[in-house]
């Protein structure tokens, strides 16, 4: 008997949201600009809020070292929630690299992909990350086709 493959909701993390008005630009969609902020939150929630609210140890010391983003659609401002659905598509020792996709049931407006590597503030230099940090991560691991 040949194992099913994960569905994307077994490993990606989902963040919802509503645009706001002030995410509003003159071209009546949403500002390019405010499309990253939504991926600050959502990774905000994956590796801090959602964490504490579970009751385990969020993943800190963490920097983003670089961002695509492919705009797909213009985002207007609609009513209902959009949502930021996140995962790790590589792993290493001292960095990893997710990718999104902002989107609702029927569309994708971006897709996009951030660098983050492990940094201790305290010293002001890169690290690698914990074993803990690891397994975190990994449990939003894309499986390899």
């Amino acid at each position: 008997m040949s194992e099913m493959m994960p569905s994307a909701t077994d490993y990606r993390h989902v963040y919802e949201f509503r645009v706001r008005y002030g995410d509003i630009d003159s071209q009546l969609h949403v500002n390019n600009v405010k499309f990253l902020g939504y991926l600050e939150d959502a990774r905000l929630e994956m590796f801090h809020s959602d964490p504490v609210r579970k009751g385990e140890k969020p993943v800190r010391g963490m920097v983003v070292s670089r961002h695509e983003i492919d705009y797909l659609r213009p985002l207007t401002g609609v009513l209902y929630p959009i949502r930021v659905e996140t995962w790790v598509v590589e792993a290493r020792a001292a960095s990893f690299k997710l990718a999104y996709e902002i989107r609702d049931d029927e569309h994708v407006y971006a897709t996009a992909t951030s660098s983050i590597v492990a940094f201790d503030p305290e010293a002001a230099t890169l690290r690698r990350f914990t074993a803990e940090e690891r397994e975190f991560i990994r449990r939003y691991m894309a499986p390899q086709a």
